[in-house]
């Protein structure tokens, strides 16, 4: 591991180079336009947890954007792998991005841009202190309705957030950790890179639409059938989240992370619940033996 990479490396126009040294050129579309499609991925262990799921995402929703990567599958999965390896890390994010590019001067047709592709590793990132997760984040409930699906599709892992920027800022003036929005009907869809899901009567919800497929959210439904808890992907009113007896939400930045407090109404008995804990020990714990791992390829 070389020093100015510890901090982080950035693959950028076939160079790798230091985080903070990493630079995309001011007139590309994925900045000036937000015209991008992105992926993350956690390393954990040494390990890639879901790779091939996340490139499965990352080409589909390239494919729906109508870019074209300049990169094979096996390339970018040896970029990535390379970001790692310089880095040193043994717990990372990791991040692929293809933006549509830069056009010639003037001409606003996209097919005329020519789509980039950029990578990143950086340590692993949790969105939730080891403290707030103890004891459970503070929600709000954002009167900021969530950009509609028939808009910007929201299973595109994209940079569209200003819906989310703006209710996070509404949040924090609240008094709240992190913020969910809804749709148009007053139903839950999702909050700033993460999916949410409801505890009641023994069983869970979560969000059926308005939402990112997240790789968390798909491992849940496989944990829970592992622990035989009904797990339902369904329309939720907002109504229902502070009469639930547990709320969590999860996120490839944390994995598994407790609710325990809705628009300052504590949620069950005000502690982390029984099926939360039950879920996001499980989850550690098979990360932690291989689980869906692809092993990091030492550089020779």
């Amino acid at each position: 591991m070389s020093n100015q990479h510890k901090a982080g490396v950035a693959f950028i126009d076939g160079e790798y180079q230091p985080i903070d040294q990493a630079r995309i050129p001011l007139l590309d579309w994925g900045f000036l336009r937000s015209d991008a499609n992105q992926d993350t991925i956690s390393v954990w262990g040494g390990l890639f947890f879901r790779l091939d799921d996340h490139l499965d995402r990352f080409e589909r929703n390239v494919a729906k954007l109508r870019m074209t990567c300049p990169y094979s599958r096996n390339q970018i999965h040896s970029i990535m792998n390379e970001c790692v390896c310089r880095t040193g890390l043994n717990d990372a994010y990791v991040q692929i991005i293809m933006t549509r590019g830069v056009p010639p001067i003037g001409v606003r047709d996209p097919r005329r841009c020519k789509n980039q592709f950029y990578a990143f590793c950086i340590p692993y990132v949790w969105i939730a202190t080891p403290q707030q997760q103890d004891k459970g984040l503070h929600l709000v409930v954002s009167s900021i309705c969530r950009i509609p699906p028939e808009s910007v599709d929201p299973t595109i892992k994209h940079y569209h957030w200003l819906d989310f920027e703006m209710a996070l800022l509404d949040a924090y003036d609240r008094g709240g950790d992190t913020v969910v929005l809804l749709d148009r009907n007053g139903h839950i869809t999702e909050g700033p890179g993460f999916n949410l899901f409801l505890v009641q009567n023994g069983g869970i919800t979560t969000p059926e639409s308005g939402v990112l497929d997240g790789m968390t959210r798909r491992t849940l439904f496989e944990l829970c059938a592992e622990l035989e808890i009904r797990c339902t992907a369904t329309s939720i009113p907002a109504t229902q989240i502070t009469n639930s007896g547990e709320v969590f939400i999860s996120s490839t930045a944390g994995g598994i992370i407790p609710v325990t407090t809705v628009n300052n109404q504590i949620i069950g008995d005000g502690l982390v619940g029984p099926i939360t804990r039950a879920l996001r020990d499980l989850y550690w714990e098979k990360r932690g033996s291989g689980w869906h791992g692809t092993p990091i390829k030492k550089l020779s």
